[in-house]
């Protein structure tokens, strides 16, 4: 079929070249490559990864051509080493975020990293080859989650990587494998099949394989379209009575996508992306900032933190049932809690990777403190990472009242990481598994990612 929404986004991810990528797309996509391995390299500490780690090395004999993130001499097959360092990048809710919300890098990545050692030396793609395919999965992830009113607030019903990432790796993929039109749409109709995880297991063991899956997936879809597999070719249209991605979105209104060149502008060129300062759900980011302020207004009103002068911990946060726990129990409960972030600032005047230690989760004065806790959701703080904001508030057995709020986030795209904060944040990252002389050789691959001839020395 001609002239559907499908066919748009099937022509574009033919189409798009590199001159296409403005300096400012490359910029900020290179930012996300760096710092998104960062965090696939620290995720390969964790248990989760292990379990999905040992999973692929137990399960699945192939041809195991594609390296695996912290682990130096273990590869496995391209689908599998995707879907591990997918797992990794996930594993501890560390990975970037965009508007409406989806971690994009996350589901492209690892995808692309896999297949660039697939592919016999003589067809190895370049590293403007990569980048260019980084950037049409961002572009085909942040057009997807424009098609759906509902998209632009926290979720509710699927976790959106798992959705808009599996296709978003499909058409990464399908660009770097030179797929024909034809085949990049049946690779974005076999991954719609392929996609889609409940948000109930957000903050749960399971929370990484939706992104470890989308990668993989969406890998698995293009190289069965590069095959000859075909699938519904108005997958992405809306067709009365019978739905295809819409089955995903109470409310879709899909348009075509322009084709690549002077009339298309990249969304990445329009809304930067956020990232992460410590290892939560990017909604704790807002509390534990507006925490951390008032935490320096009762130090200088008390004189240091004395938790026995607070009688109630008031948050102000948007409704959003799946990051409002009181009183998580493991790391990642934790890690989806506007209550333990908040208190967790408040007590240890920051949040890191030691923060959801089990030994720092069950501390008695962290208990205490969550204790008094009490949640207030005003109407005009909605669930939306575009408009939402953070209150703290210290109601003092005095009758005083200390407040401290946040409306934007260092991090946030409305509030960039610095070049130096972003170094600082890979390079803590990536030293809990690789020498310094390795971390800084892939920060300058990646910053010179357009003149690397064969992107698989990445």
């Amino acid at each position: 079929p001609e002239d559907t929404v499908t066919s748009s986004f099937a022509s574009f991810i033919h189409a798009a070249q590199p001159e296409h990528l403005s300096q400012t797309v490359r910029r900020r996509s290179k930012r996300m490559i760096l710092d998104s391995i960062g965090v696939g390299l620290v995720g390969s500490t964790t248990h989760v990864f292990d379990i999905a780690l040992r999973y692929c090395r137990e399960l699945y004999s192939s041809v195991a051509v594609s390296s695996v993130y912290g682990k130096p001499g273990v590869k496995l097959s391209p689908t599998l080493a995707a879907f591990t360092n997918g797992v990794a990048t996930h594993s501890m809710d560390f990975d970037d975020t965009w508007h409406p919300a989806t971690h994009p890098s996350g589901a492209v990545l690892p995808a692309l990293l896999a297949a660039s050692q697939m592919l016999p030396p003589n067809t190895k793609p370049n590293g403007l080859d990569f980048l260019l395919a980084f950037n049409v999965g961002l572009e085909v992830q942040g057009r997807l989650m424009h098609f759906s009113t509902e998209a632009h607030d926290i979720p509710k019903r699927f976790h959106p990587p798992s959705v808009v990432g599996t296709l978003g790796s499909a058409a990464a993929t399908a660009k770097l494998l030179s797929l024909s039109p034809a085949q990049c749409g049946h690779a974005l109709g076999i991954a719609a099949s392929l996609a889609g995880a409940p948000m109930a297991n957000a903050a749960t063991q399971a929370k990484p394989l939706h992104v470890g899956n989308a990668t993989r997936l969406g890998l698995e879809a293009a190289l069965l379209a590069a095959r000859g597999m075909e699938a519904n070719p108005l997958i992405l249209d809306d067709i009365p009575g019978c739905s295809g991605f819409s089955a995903f979105y109470s409310v879709y209104q899909p348009k075509p996508l322009s084709a690549p060149g002077k009339h298309h502008e990249f969304l990445l060129e329009k809304q930067d992306i956020a990232f992460k300062r410590f290892p939560a759900h990017l909604g704790m980011h807002w509390v534990v900032d507006a925490a951390l302020s008032v935490r320096n207004l009762f130090i200088n009103y008390a004189g240091s933190f004395c938790p026995s002068l607070i009688r109630t911990i008031m948050l102000k946060i948007p409704v959003s049932k799946y990051i409002n726990r009181p009183f998580p129990s493991s790391e990642h409960q934790a890690r989806h809690s506007f209550q333990f972030n908040a208190c967790a600032a408040l007590l240890d005047g920051e949040v890191g990777l030691g923060s959801f230690s089990e030994s720092s989760i069950h501390r008695q004065e962290l208990r205490e403190l969550l204790d008094k806790v009490v949640v207030e959701h005003p109407e005009d703080n909605v669930a939306n990472f575009d408009k939402m904001y953070g209150e703290v508030a210290l109601l003092l057995h005095s009758g005083d009242v200390l407040t401290g709020k946040c409306d934007t986030f260092y991090g946030h795209w409305r509030k960039p990481l610095s070049k130096e904060s972003l170094l600082k944040k890979f390079r803590s990252n990536a030293s809990h598994v690789l020498p310094e002389e390795k971390i800084e050789t892939i920060i300058t691959l990646v910053d010179n990612l357009e003149n690397l001839s064969d992107s698989s020395q990445l």
